[in-house]
């Protein structure tokens, strides 16, 4: 029995399936956006360190196994918006040579099928779509682009406007780091309708102003003000059921509310992030498809990179008293540097130390200046970076399904010596400023108990190529052996480079948007791109019902 039949149904409300249903509402189409989890509750909490960090408040309760079959929580979200609910809104490009070979201390990491020029005309509309504030040409290292900017950069607080002239000084070249983020500025001061209020609760927390543009603010609510999109939430997807021959989704099961639907549709796509969508590959399973739907490569689950991520906080002798302090990036050292000839990476700001976050850490002896530690003045006294190196992808780091329904996460990372040596560079940087020119490292930026990196940054579960024996997907993300089934999540990149992978995946749902919109009929035309008409709700607006039609 079948509960409803569309044209196009996607899984997931994240960047990409967000991105995707409100390029293709435009068509007309009948659109079934599903969502395992509700809407994110509205609440104090959101702006509590303590709640979102130490307590894990708002991140999927699921627990996995990692290669040693030890348990762990993985960083996800299941809400409507995805993992963007509590993304920093760091929306960088890959770099252009980021989609050629590149040669690392560690491997080669692989060329993409499709180059540069081929993705950049998306991501120059994925910046317009999602509000990208940020400054073309004060990096070196960033790709030609078509456009600038469609907002101006995030001003700095004085004590990071004083780093960043410091560093130029040095001969460095920081710039403003890309954000996607709904601040309207008047003379250096926040509007009165901006909102954004400039907090320090922006990196890492959910808006409680939907001052944060995610993609339930960006995609997902104007999506659904289409009347040919439905939205249901609480919706998990169990399998998805193929024809006879494999070729063809002809099922889509989901359990909502303790109860078993089906729907069904002519195209159907996967974009639950690159660990989850491995897995519905796997739970799909069946005589046309044994080892997992899709997967007669062997290469479902496997290619699993998260980028060697690390948050760190340097304690100053002289206070920071900045408020919004996510505006600062550098990548100098993205392809090396003269005592290193191998790719590092690169160096962002991120949201404020809390004292509550600081008191989970354990203190190194070295601030013996702080006789006390207090939590509170630490914090006050920190600037605080993020460290991000290229992860490479390897065969053997995998996500895996096993019999008794077991998770399990197994990987090996490389490129330690590159973070190392980044770290190192950090330090080196740091002694232009009042800092301590040693850094403690910040384990509950991710969550508690999860591995440096966490799956914040998952990608490469469902590569793209032209080679079905070591792909899993074609060059438009389609399955190579279920015609009618595309992905539209990090799972599709061959390599991650080392930014954050958020945009490009914008970027591709744009492009993928186009393929999917031509073999439905209904061609998009590119003079009138989707845009979003923003809904700001009042902050005691009540969520939304569990299923919401445009």
């Amino acid at each position: 029995m079948v509960d409803g039949r569309y044209d196009l149904i996607i899984i997931g409300s994240g960047a990409g399936g967000g991105t995707l249903a409100l390029e293709l509402a435009r068509t007309g189409k009948r659109i079934l956006l599903l969502e395992r989890g509700d809407y994110l509750k509205r609440e104090r909490d959101n702006w509590d360190s303590k709640a979102v960090f130490v307590d894990g408040k708002y991140q999927a309760k699921d627990t996995w196994y990692d290669g040693t079959g030890h348990a762990f929580h993985p960083g996800l979200h299941y809400v409507v918006g995805g993992n963007t609910k509590v993304y920093g809104g760091a929306l960088f490009r890959l770099r252009e040579q980021d989609f050629g070979e590149l040669v690392h201390q560690d491997g080669v990491s692989p060329a993409w099928p499709l180059g540069y020029d081929v993705f950049e005309p998306y991501y120059t509309r994925a910046e317009q779509l999602f509000h990208v504030h940020g400054l073309r040409g004060a990096d070196p290292t960033e790709p030609w682009a078509s456009a600038p900017y469609p907002h101006p950069p995030v001003r700095h607080e004085p004590r990071i406007q004083a780093l960043n002239d410091a560093l130029e000084k040095a001969g460095h070249h920081p710039y403003p780091q890309p954000l996607a983020i709904l601040l309207d500025e008047v003379d250096g001061k926040v509007s009165p309708h901006s909102a954004c209020v400039r907090c320090d609760a922006f990196d890492g927390f959910p808006c409680l102003t939907n001052g944060k543009a995610d993609a339930q603010i960006i995609c997902v609510d104007p999506a659904i003000q289409h009347s040919n999109v439905t939205l249901l939430t609480g919706a998990y997807v169990e399998r998805l059921e193929t024809d006879a021959s494999g070729r063809t989704v002809t099922a889509v099961h989901v359990t909502r509310n303790g109860a078993s639907e089906i729907y069904s549709a002519d195209i159907v796509v996967s974009a639950c992030g690159a660990l989850s969508s491995a897995l519905l590959m796997f739970r799909s399973a069946s005589e046309a498809h044994p080892n997992g739907l899709a997967n007669g490569s062997d290469q479902v689950g496997r290619n699993y990179m998260r980028h060697n991520n690390s948050a760190f906080m340097a304690i100053s002798r002289e206070p920071n008293d900045t408020v919004f302090q996510k505006t600062l990036s550098l990548c100098d050292f993205y392809f090396g540097a003269e005592d290193y000839q191998f790719p590092m990476g690169c160096i962002q700001m991120i949201g404020k130390s809390h004292g509550e976050q600081v008191r989970g850490e354990a203190l190194p002896p070295f601030l013996s200046f702080f006789p006390e530690k207090p939590f509170d003045e630490l914090a006050r006294h920190s600037l605080d970076f993020w460290v991000m190196t290229e992860d490479l992808p390897l065969a053997s780091n995998r996500i895996t399904l096993g019999h008794d329904g077991r998770v399990m996460l197994d990987m090996k990372p490389t490129g330690d010596e590159a973070h190392r040596r980044l770290r190192h560079k950090l330090e080196g940087l740091l002694s232009a400023v009042d800092a301590h020119p040693h850094l403690l490292s910040r384990s509950l930026y991710l969550g508690k108990d999860i591995p440096i990196g966490g799956t914040a940054h998952q990608a490469g579960t469902l590569r793209f190529g032209t080679d079905p024996q070591n792909s899993v997907l074609d060059l438009n993300c389609r399955t190579h052996e279920v015609d009618n089934l595309y992905v539209v999540d990090a799972s599709f990149f061959p390599s991650i480079g080392a930014v954050n992978p958020t945009l490009t995946i914008i970027a591709n749902a744009l492009r993928v948007a186009e393929h999917i919109a031509e073999r439905l009929g209904q061609p998009l035309r590119p003079d009138r791109p989707a845009t979003s008409t923003i809904s700001r709700p009042a902050a005691d607006m009540p969520a939304p019902a569990t299923e919401t039609h445009g």
